[in-house]
C-alpha cells in the first residue's frame, strides 16, 4: 500500500493535514472505505517511490469471527492493509476514540466466558425490501452550526489503570477503595497497553462451536437427524446452523372434546374476498390431539395417513428461540411474587446476601473559606465598567472563523462600550416614548449561534446593565428540533416575549411563506431584536447605566432539560453569580489579563461561567473555539493554546479526543503554557480514559500531568467541586477502582473478585471555597448516607443556583433541602441544593462522583448508570455496526418495573449478520459485567436519532420515540424472556379431588345460584290446524300458495337498490315444482339423497332449496367459488361435495360453466363432479307428487360451514329442528304477514340461512335481501334501503356493520343530505357464532346517530353448530345488558363483576335474548358437573332446535356422538344437552323479562377450541388482540396463536415498511402490561394476510399452519429472547 513507501513525516504539512482530515472522515464514518483508499492514494501518488512492499509485521489478520470461517481473502486482504494504515493511530481495529483498553479486556473476557455456553439465537427474518436503507443524504437533517457530533458517546476512552494492590478484604477504611498510581507506572502501562494491543490477536475472535442441546426433545421422530455441531461460513444464514427440529406436537385437548374432521390449510394472500378456507385435497375425521403443523399428510391409497415431515425455516428459529430460552434465569424462583387472584404484583423479596453500607454517618464535608479580596467589584457589571473604563485597549474576546483562524478581537473598551448602547436601546427605544416594551427585572431571550460569541458578551452584558434578565437559548432550526415545545415551555414558565438576536441569524430562521418568523410549537408569541451595532442608538452623554451592589434579585436564567425532557430556567441571583465568579477565581488561581481557550457553550455552565462571567471579572483574555471549528479542525484548540500561550484551557473529554485522533507528530505545539486543563465532565466516570490517554500524547509537548483538573458542576448547584492545580512533582491524586456490583446497591466496595465489573473514577477534587457539602439519600428523604454509601451530592454555598423561575413546587423540592439524620431528625436550619450528582467523599475530602441521577436506571430495585452500558457497549467492537458511538441508553417501564433500553445509530455500510452479531455480543457483554438483563436493542439508521444543540443524542426525546413507535429501527432485539423476572407464579391446576356433587353443594351453602337460564315457553299455539300445517315446512308453503298467492314473499335488491327479483307464494311453489321434477327426471335422484346447492345469494337458491324438499332430497347449501380466486376457493366445494357425498349438484349456467372451466381443473379435478343440474330455464313440469317426510325427525337439510378453527362441520338440521326454530324466530320477533325485514347477511350456513330461506315461508313476513357483495360497490345500500322501506327490523353480520362503519362513519352529513332516516329501525341483529363485537356495535350506534339509528336499537344474535340460534334480541324484553369483568379473575375461570373503568376490567354485551323453548346451562367443560354463577364454563343448550349430529363420512358419530347427547354429571341426569364448544357465564340482571320476573343474562366470552392455555391460565386471543391492535396507529388487524408455549403474534401493518419494527416493542410491551404474559414471536405482515372467514372471524389456526410451513412472507420476525 502506499503508506509503506512515502515517509509520511517527510510530506509537506498541508498534506498531512489533509491525509489526517481523510482519517477522522473514514473514522467518523463520513467516508467508505474505497472513497477513502481513492482519495488517499491521489494525495500520495506524488510522493511515491516504486519498491516492493515487504510482508506487514506485528499485524495479525483478525482472527474468524464468532460464528464464521475467516471472510474471502479481498476482504481480509483489504483489512490488513487498512490495519496497518491505520496503527500509527489507533492500538487495535477499533476507532481509539471509544476505549477504555482496561474496560475493553473486560468486555472481552465476560464474552469470552459466555462463548462456552453459546446459544444460537435465532436471527430475525426480514423481508429483502426492509433491508435496503436510504442513502444517508437523504436522511441527514442538515447540519447546524452545532454538528452532529455525539458529546455523550465520545467520553469513554482508553484508561489504562496500574495493576491493583493487593488489598486485605477485611479493611473496609477508605483509603482502601483507592488505588495510589505512581506516574511512572501510569504512562508505562499505557504504552505498553496500546503495543499489546496491537500485536495480540483479539481474545474474542477464535471460532467457536455452536451450541449444542444438552437435553433431547419431548419426542423424536427416528428419521430426524442428531443435532451436529458447525461451523458455518460467513455468507450462508445463521439458521442453515441448527437443523434439530422439535416436533411440533400440539398439547392435545381433552379426548372427549376433540372436533369434528380438521380441514386446515393455508391462507390465500390476497384477502379481496371473504374465503371460507380451502384446505389440502385430503380429508380426514382427525382428532385434534395429533400433530398438525409440522407434519403434512399424505394418503397412500388405502386411506392409511402418512407422516411426512415439513422442514420450515421458521420452526427451525422457533427452535432456537426454545432452545435459547430453556437457559435458566438468573434470580432464583424465590425472586418471583406469586399472582393472587385478586392482586397483582408483590414486589421481590430483597436477596439477604445483598451487600449494605457499614460505615459511620457522613459529616458535611466544607469548603475552604472564601478570601475577601479588597478590590473586588461589588457587582459584575462594575467590573466591566472598570475594565471598560482603565483597561480599553485590552482584549476580552477573541472569536474564530470555521477554518480556525482569528476572527475578530472584542476589547474590553468595545465591549463596554456596546454593552451601555444596547441597554440604552432596550430600555428607551423599544415602544412609545410613554410605554417601553422592557422594564428592570423584564425575562429576554438570547438566540446567538455558537458561532457569534462576540454578539452573545454584548447581548448578555448589555441585558446586566439594563437589569432585564437573560435567557440564553439555543438557535431553533426547524419546527421538529428535539425538545422544541420543551424550550416553548421555559420560555412560558420565565415569562419571556421578546427576543434578541442578530441579524445573520435572524435571517436564518425558518419563516412562513408571508416572511415572518415560524411561530415554534409550544412557544408564546416572541417579538425578536436585532442587537447589531448599526441597529443600536447611542445613549446621550448624561446617561449611566444603574449598577446596583448585587442584590439577591435573579441575574440570568441557565435552562436545564430534565430526565423527561422538560426543560426548566435555573435562576441565578446577582448576588451568587458574583460569588462564584469569586470561588472559582480562588479556586483556580485566576490572575489579571492571562489568556483562557474556551470550547465549551458559552451559552450556559462552565462555558459561562469561567468564560464570559469569571473571565471579565479577572480582565482575562477569551479564545472561543466554536464547535464547527472544532469539526472541521480537532486539534484547533491545541493550537490557540499553544498561539497565544495560553494559561488555561476549557474543555470536554470530545475535545481532549479529537485533539488526540487529529495529533500527528506536530513538533511544533507546546503545552507548556497550561497551568489548568479544566475538564468540565470530569464528573463523568469514563472521562479519565481520555484523560490519561490525553496526557500520554501531549506529556512529550510540554503537558504537565498536574494541570489536569477534573470538575464537577450541575445547573442548580453551579460548581460543586473542581481539582486544584497541582505542585510540579507531587504525586497525582488517587483512583479508586470500585466493584459495578456494590455500586448497583449504591454502597463502595472495593472491587477484589472479578476485575471485568470494575469501575475506575478519578477524583474531582475538593469542595468549593465557602461552600459545605453533604451525601444524602437520592431517594425518599433527604437522608444522610453512611460513608462506605453513594449518595446524591447536595451543597449548600451562596454561589448556586436560587430556583426554577416561575415553578415554586418544583423549586422547593432541590434547592430548600434540609438533610435529616437516621432517625429523621434535621441536621440543622440551612438549606441545601440538590446536584443531581451521585458520589462519594474519599480520603482527604476528595470528591469522587460515579454518575448522574438523570442517567440513573433502577431495575429490580438496583441502581445502575447509562454512561456505564454505554461504556460496555461501547466495548464490545462497535467499529463495524454503529455510526461514530452514537449509543443511547434509558429505561422505560413495564410491568411495574424498569426496563434497560439500548438505541444506537447503524453505520450506513453495516451489515445485517454484523448488526445482529454486535447485538447478541452487547447482551452478552451488559449481562456479564452489570448483572442486568436488556429489554430492548434498537439500531436505527445512521443521523436519525433526535440531535441536542450540540450534536449529542438527545435521550428524553428518543425515549418518547421509542414508545410512540416513530423511532423506525432497521434492527431489533427484545429481550423479555431474559428480563421480565417479576411474572406471578405460573397457575398450578389443581387435581381433580373435588367431585362435581360437593362443588354443587358448596355453591348452593354459598348462596350461588345455579348458573342457567331459558327462553319463555313455546307454548302450544291454539290453531292445531296451523301446527299440523306447519310440521314441514313443504306443507306451510303449499299452504301460503294456495291461501294467499299473490303475497310477495321475498325482494331482492341490486347494488342501485333497484328490485332485481320478487317471490310471491305461489311463483315459489311453482318453481320448487319444477326444480322437483328437475331433479327426479334428469338426475333420477332417490328419496333421502343429498344434493348440494350452489347459487348467489338470491332468489333461485331459495327455490331451489324448496324443490329439493319436495323432491325427498336432502339439501347441502354451499358458498359458490369465487370467479377471481378459484384456486383458494374452489377445493373447499369440492371439499363440501366429497364430504356430503352429493348425488347431484343445483346451479346457475354461469356456475355451471366456472366449475368446468380449465381454471377450474387447475386446483380440482373437474371429470368427477356429480351431475351437475343448471336451474335456470327449466321446462314447466310438475312432479308426480310432493314428498311428505314419514316422521319429522328425518333430515330436512344439512349445514356446512368451517369454524375459526379451520374444522369443516356438516351438522344435521331435522324437520322437527326447523319448524320448532322458525316458530321461536317468529315469537321473538313478533313476524306475521304484513311485517317487512330487511336482511343483509350471506345465505350459507346458519342463522344467516335460515332468516334468508325458511323464517318468510314459515311466518309469512316480507323479507327484502340484500346480497352482502353488493355493499362493496355501493356502501350505502343496506341503510338507504332501511331508510327507504321504513324498515324495523334488520339482520345483519359483523362484516357489513364494519364495512358501513370504516366506509361510511365520515359522511353521515352526506347521507342526511340523501334523505336516509334511520329513525324507524326497532332491532339491528348482528348474527354472529362469537362473543358480541362491543367497539364495533358501540361506534355504529354512535356514528348513525346522526342520521337517527336509536341507541338501544343494535344488539346481537348468538348461535352454534350444534344449535344454529341460541339467543336473539326480540322485538319485546329489557335491553341487552353490558357488564364488566375483571381479565384477572376471568383468566382462572371466575367471574367477578368491576366498575366500569376498573382496571384490567373487560366490557362484555349480553348476547341477545334467549329464544324460547332454548335452555342454557353453565357446565365444568373437564368435570361435566353444572357452576355457579360467579364461574366461566361450558355453554350447554337444551332446545326442540338443536340440530341431531354431525355428519360424516367415516362414520366417527361415536367421536362427537356427545356434542349432542349428553347428560350433567350431576344435579338432573336425565336432560339431554348439546355442547356449544363455547365458553361464558350467565349472571340475574335488575331488568324484569316479559313475565315480570328477573332477567337472566347469557354472556359469551369466547370458543374453548381456541382459548390459550399460557402459565395455567385461560386467554382468549380476541382480548389479546384487542390490546395488541391498540398499540400502534399502524396495526390494522392482529391475530394470536401458541406455539410449543410461546404466544406467537401477527399483527397486519398498515402504514409504511419502515414503522415494522417499530411495532415489535410495542406489541411486547401492551401484552406484558396487561395480559403479564411475555410475546415469544412477532411476525409483521402485510393488510389481508391474516384469514378471515365469510362471518367476518379470524381463522387462526390456518394462519398458524401457513406461518410454521412459512408461507406468510412476513415482511419482519422478531424472535423475542
Amino acid at each position: 500500500m502506499a503508506d509503506r513507501s512515502v515517509d509520511l513525516s517527510a510530506l509537506p504539512k498541508e498534506v498531512r493535514d489533509q491525509l489526517a482530515e481523510l482519517d477522522l472522515e473514514l473514522s467518523e464514518g463520513d467516508i467508505t472505505q474505497k472513497g477513502y483508499e481513492k482519495k488517499r492514494a491521489k494525495l500520495l501518488a506524488p510522493y511515491i517511490i516504486h519498491t516492493p512492499p515487504p510482508p506487514p509485521q506485528n499485524v495479525q489478520p483478525p482472527a474468524p469471527s464468532s460464528t464464521s470461517h475467516a471472510p474471502p481473502p479481498s476482504s481480509s486482504s483489504r483489512y490488513r492493509e487498512r490495519r496497518a494504515r491505520r496503527t500509527h493511530r489507533s492500538g487495535g481495529t477499533r476507532d481509539d476514540r471509544y476505549r477504555s483498553d482496561i474496560h475493553t479486556e473486560a468486555v472481552q473476557a465476560a464474552l469470552a466466558k459466555h462463548k462456552e455456553e453459546k446459544m444460537a439465537l435465532p436471527m430475525p427474518t426480514k423481508r429483502r425490501s426492509t433491508y435496503v436503507q436510504s442513502p444517508i443524504e437523504t436522511r441527514t437533517p442538515p447540519d447546524s452550526s452545532s454538528g452532529s457530533e455525539d458529546e455523550t458517546a465520545v467520553r469513554r476512552q482508553s484508561s489504562v489503570v496500574a495493576p491493583q494492590p493487593q488489598v486485605n478484604p477485611n479493611l473496609q477504611s477508605p483509603e482502601s477503595w483507592v488505588n495510589h498510581i505512581v506516574q511512572g507506572s501510569s504512562t508505562s502501562s499505557s504504552a505498553s497497553s496500546t503495543l499489546s494491543q496491537e500485536a495480540k490477536p483479539q481474545p474474542q475472535s477464535q471460532p467457536q462451536p455452536q451450541y449444542k442441546p444438552q437435553y433431547q426433545p419431548l419426542y423424536q421422530p427416528h428419521h430426524q437427524p442428531q443435532y451436529q455441531p458447525q461451523h458455518q461460513p460467513h455468507e450462508q444464514p445463521r439458521t442453515a446452523a441448527v437443523t434439530d427440529m422439535l416436533a411440533h406436537s400440539r398439547i392435545a385437548h381433552s379426548e372427549n372434546s376433540a372436533p369434528p374432521p380438521d380441514v386446515t390449510a393455508v391462507a390465500p394472500p390476497a384477502r379481496g374476498p371473504r374465503v371460507d378456507l380451502p384446505s389440502n385435497a385430503v380429508v380426514r375425521g382427525m382428532s385434534r390431539g395429533q400433530s398438525r403443523s409440522s407434519m403434512m399428510e399424505t394418503a397412500d391409497g388405502r386411506g392409511n395417513i402418512q407422516r411426512v415431515p415439513v422442514s420450515s425455516r421458521v420452526s427451525t428459529k422457533i427452535q432456537q428461540l426454545l432452545n435459547t430460552l430453556k437457559r435458566p434465569k438468573r434470580p432464583p424462583l424465590s425472586d418471583f411474587f406469586t399472582d393472587d387472584a385478586e392482586e397483582i404484583v408483590e414486589v421481590p423479596q430483597p436477596d439477604p446476601n445483598t451487600p449494605k453500607p457499614e460505615g459511620r454517618q457522613i459529616i458535611p464535608v466544607k469548603g475552604e473559606p472564601l478570601g475577601v479580596v479588597s478590590n473586588w467589584p461589588p457587582a459584575l457589571q462594575a467590573a466591566l465598567a472598570r475594565w471598560g473604563a482603565t483597561q480599553g485597549k485590552s482584549p476580552a474576546l477573541t472569536a474564530l472563523d470555521i477554518t480556525g483562524k482569528p476572527l475578530y478581537t472584542l476589547t474590553y473598551g468595545k465591549l463596554w462600550s456596546r454593552s451601555v448602547k444596547l441597554a440604552y436601546t432596550l430600555l428607551n427605544k423599544l415602544g412609545t416614548k410613554n410605554e417601553q416594551i422592557l422594564k428592570p427585572g423584564d425575562r429576554v431571550a438570547l438566540v446567538y449561534p455558537n458561532s457569534d460569541p462576540g454578539m452573545f458578551w454584548v447581548a448578555f452584558y448589555g441585558c446586566l446593565l439594563a437589569e432585564v434578565i437573560p435567557v440564553p437559548i439555543e438557535v431553533p432550526l426547524s419546527r421538529k428540533d428535539a425538545g422544541i415545545s420543551q424550550v416553548g415551555f421555559l420560555l412560558g414558565s420565565c415569562g419571556v416575549g421578546l427576543a434578541l438576536t442578530s441579524e445573520i441569524c435572524l435571517k436564518g430562521l425558518p419563516k412562513t411563506p408571508t416572511g415572518e418568523i415560524l411561530q415554534f410549537k409550544g412557544w408564546p408569541r416572541m417579538k425578536w431584536v436585532i442587537t447589531d451595532s448599526k441597529y443600536l442608538t447611542k445613549p446621550s452623554k448624561d446617561w449611566q447605566p444603574h449598577i446596583p451592589t448585587a442584590n439577591t434579585d435573579p441575574a440570568y436564567i441557565e435552562y436545564k432539560a430534565n430526565k423527561e425532557g422538560t426543560v426548566v430556567g435555573v435562576a441565578v441571583s446577582k448576588v451568587a453569580m458574583l460569588t462564584h465568579c469569586q470561588s472559582l477565581t480562588q479556586a483556580c488561581n485566576y490572575c489579571e489579563g492571562e489568556t483562557l481557550v474556551n470550547v465549551l457553550d458559552f451559552k450556559k455552565d462552565m462555558g459561562l461561567w469561567h468564560g464570559v462571567l469569571t473571565a471579565v471579572m479577572n480582565r482575562i483574555h477569551t479564545i472561543s473555539v466554536p464547535y464547527a471549528v472544532m469539526k472541521a479542525c480537532p486539534l484547533s484548540w491545541v493550537q490557540r493554546v499553544h498561539i497565544h500561550k495560553a494559561r488555561v484551557a476549557l474543555v470536554k473529554c470530545r475535545d481532549l479526543h479529537w485533539a488526540m485522533m487529529a495529533h500527528r507528530e506536530q513538533r511544533d505545539i507546546s503545552l507548556a503554557s497550561l497551568r489548568m486543563l479544566i475538564v468540565a465532565d470530569g464528573a463523568n466516570p469514563w472521562s479519565v480514559s481520555s484523560c490519561d490517554a490525553f496526557l500520554n500524547k501531549f506529556q512529550s509537548h510540554g503537558l504537565k500531568p498536574e494541570v489536569i483538573c477534573p470538575c464537577a458542576t450541575s445547573p442548580e448547584a453551579m460548581t460543586v467541586a473542581i481539582r486544584r492545580p497541582g505542585v510540579p512533582g507531587a504525586p497525582l491524586p488517587a483512583r479508586a477502582i470500585l466493584s459495578m456490583g456494590g455500586l448497583s446497591h449504591g454502597v463502595i466496595r472495593v472491587n477484589t473478585e472479578d476485575k471485568n465489573s470494575a469501575l475506575t473514577v478519578q477524583d474531582v477534587g475538593h469542595v468549593m471555597p465557602g461552600a459545605l457539602m453533604c451525601i444524602v439519600k437520592p431517594d425518599g428523604p433527604p437522608q444522610l448516607c453512611k460513608t462506605d454509601e453513594i449518595g446524591e451530592i447536595i451543597i449548600n454555598s451562596r454561589a448556586g443556583g436560587n430556583m426554577y423561575y416561575g415553578l415554586p413546587g418544583l423549586t422547593k423540592n432541590t434547592f430548600e433541602v434540609i438533610p435529616v439524620n437516621a432517625n429523621g431528625v434535621p441536621i440543622g436550619e440551612i438549606p441545601f441544593v440538590r446536584s443531581g450528582l451521585l458520589g462519594f467523599v474519599g480520603p482527604g475530602s476528595l470528591i469522587f462522583v460515579v454518575g448522574k441521577i438523570e442517567g440513573l436506571l433502577m431495575v429490580s430495585g438496583r441502581r445502575h448508570n447509562a454512561d456505564d452500558l454505554v461504556a460496555t457497549a461501547l466495548a464490545v467492537e462497535p467499529v463495524k455496526t454503529v455510526y461514530r458511538g452514537r449509543i443511547a441508553v434509558f429505561s422505560v417501564t413495564v410491568f411495574y418495573d424498569e426496563r434497560v433500553v439500548i438505541v444506537a445509530e447503524q453505520r450506513p455500510d453495516a451489515s445485517e449478520e454484523d448488526s445482529f452479531q454486535w447485538m447478541s455480543r452487547v447482551l452478552q457483554a451488559i449481562d456479564s459485567i452489570h448483572q442486568v438483563g436488556l429489554y430492548c436493542l434498537a439500531l436505527v439508521p445512521a443521523n436519525t436519532l433526535p440531535k441536542t444543540p450540540l450534536g449529542g443524542i438527545h435521550i428524553s426525546d428518543t425515549k418518547q420515540f421509542f414508545l410512540e413507535g416513530n423511532l423506525h429501527p432497521c434492527n431489533i432485539l427484545m429481550c423479555p424472556h431474559t428480563c421480565v423476572t417479576n411474572l406471578p407464579k405460573p397457575r398450578q391446576k389443581q387435581p381433580v379431588g373435588v367431585g362435581p356433587a360437593s362443588v354443587m353443594v358448596g355453591n348452593l351453602v354459598a348462596g350461588k345460584r345455579i348458573a342457567q337460564a331459558a327462553g319463555r315457553d313455546l307454548g302450544l299455539i291454539e290453531d292445531q290446524d296451523l301446527v299440523r300445517k306447519h310440521q314441514y315446512l313443504t306443507e306451510a308453503l303449499q299452504w301460503r300458495a294456495q291461501t294467499d298467492p299473490d303475497h310477495v314473499l321475498y325482494i331482492l335488491l341490486n347494488a342501485k337498490g333497484v328490485t332485481v327479483g320478487t317471490a310471491t307464494c305461489v311463483q315459489l311453489h311453482k318453481r320448487a315444482e319444477k326444480i322437483a321434477a328437475a331433479l327426479t327426471e334428469k338426475g333420477s335422484i332417490n328419496t333421502g339423497e343429498n344434493v348440494v346447492l350452489l347459487y348467489p345469494p338470491g332468489i333461485d337458491l331459495i327455490a331451489a332449496f324448496y324443490g329439493c324438499l319436495y323432491a325427498g332430497c336432502v339439501p347441502v347449501n354451499v358458498r359458490p367459488p369465487h370467479p377471481q380466486n378459484l384456486a383458494a376457493t374452489l377445493p373447499t366445494v369440492r371439499m363440501i361435495i366429497d364430504v356430503s357425498k352429493a348425488a347431484c349438484i343445483l346451479t346457475t349456467q354461469n356456475l355451471m360453466r366456472t366449475l368446468r372451466s380449465k381454471e377450474a381443473a387447475a386446483s380440482v379435478n373437474v371429470k368427477t363432479w356429480p351431475t351437475i343440474i343448471d336451474t335456470d330455464d327449466l321446462p314447466r313440469r310438475r312432479p308426480p307428487q310432493i314428498y311428505k317426510p314419514p316422521t319429522a325427525e328425518m333430515i330436512a337439510y344439512l349445514d356446512f360451514s368451517v369454524s375459526t378453527t379451520g374444522m369443516l362441520t356438516g351438522v344435521k338440521i331435522s324437520h322437527a329442528a326447523v319448524s320448532a326454530l322458525c316458530r321461536s324466530i317468529k315469537l321473538q320477533c313478533e313476524l306475521y304477514s304484513s311485517r317487512q325485514i330487511a336482511i343483509c347477511l350471506d345465505p350459507y350456513c346458519g342463522l344467516g340461512f335460515v332468516l334468508w330461506c325458511l323464517a318468510s315461508v314459515y311466518s309469512g313476513h316480507q323479507s327484502i335481501l340484500i346480497p352482502p357483495f353488493e355493499l362493496e360497490t355501493s356502501l350505502s345500500l343496506w341503510l338507504s334501503t332501511l331508510s327507504q322501506y321504513r324498515i324495523r327490523d334488520t339482520f345483519c353480520s359483523y362484516s357489513v356493520m364494519e364495512l358501513c362503519t370504516k366506509g361510511l362513519g365520515t359522511q353521515t352529513d352526506l347521507l342526511k343530505a340523501r334523505g336516509v332516516n334511520l329513525s324507524c329501525v326497532r332491532s339491528c341483529v348482528v348474527i354472529a357464532e362469537e362473543r358480541p363485537r362491543l367497539a364495533l356495535t358501540h361506534s355504529f350506534s354512535k356514528l348513525f346517530k346522526d342520521v337517527g339509528l336509536s341507541s338501544r336499537a343494535v344488539s346481537t344474535a348468538f348461535g352454534s353448530r350444534v344449535n344454529l340460534a341460541i339467543c336473539l334480541q326480540g322485538t319485546t324484553g329489557p335491553d341487552p345488558c353490558t357488564v364488566y369483568v375483571d381479565m384477572k379473575s376471568l383468566r382462572h375461570d371466575r367471574v367477578r363483576l368491576v366498575e366500569r373503568g376498573a382496571p384490567q376490567s373487560l366490557p362484555l354485551m349480553e348476547s341477545g335474548k334467549i329464544l324460547p323453548g332454548v335452555r342454557v346451562i353453565i357446565v365444568n367443560p373437564e368435570t361435566r358437573g353444572p357452576l355457579g354463577d360467579s364461574h366461566l364454563g361450558e355453554i350447554w343448550v337444551n332446545s326442540p332446535h338443536n340440530a341431531s349430529g354431525y355428519y360424516t363420512i367415516y362414520g366417527e358419530e361415536s367421536l362427537q356422538a356427545d356434542h349432542f347427547n349428553t347428560k350433567l354429571s350431576f344435579g338432573d341426569p336425565h336432560t339431554l344437552w348439546a355442547r356449544t364448544g363455547y365458553l361464558g357465564f350467565v349472571k340475574r340482571t335488575e331488568l324484569l323479562d316479559a313475565s315480570g320476573d328477573r332477567h337472566d343474562a347469557l354472556f359469551v366470552v369466547g370458543s374453548l377450541d381456541e382459548t390459550l392455555e399460557l402459565r395455567g391460565l385461560r386467554y382468549h386471543p380476541i382480548d389479546i388482540e384487542t390490546s395488541v391492535s391498540r398499540a400502534h396507529r399502524s396495526i390494522a388487524e392482529s391475530a394470536v396463536f401458541t406455539w410449543t408455549n410461546l404466544l406467537v403474534v401477527v399483527s397486519e401493518l398498515c402504514g409504511s415498511e419502515q414503522d415494522a419494527l417499530d411495532l415489535v416493542p410495542l406489541i411486547t410491551n401492551v401484552v406484558l402490561e396487561e395480559h403479564h404474559l411475555i410475546v415469544g414471536v412477532v411476525v409483521i405482515v402485510d393488510p389481508g394476510v391474516i384469514p378471515i372467514n365469510s362471518r367476518g372471524e379470524k381463522q387462526r389456526m390456518h394462519l398458524r399452519d401457513s406461518f410454521l410451513a412459512d408461507q406468510l412472507d412476513p415482511i419482519y420476525v422478531a424472535y423475542n429472547m
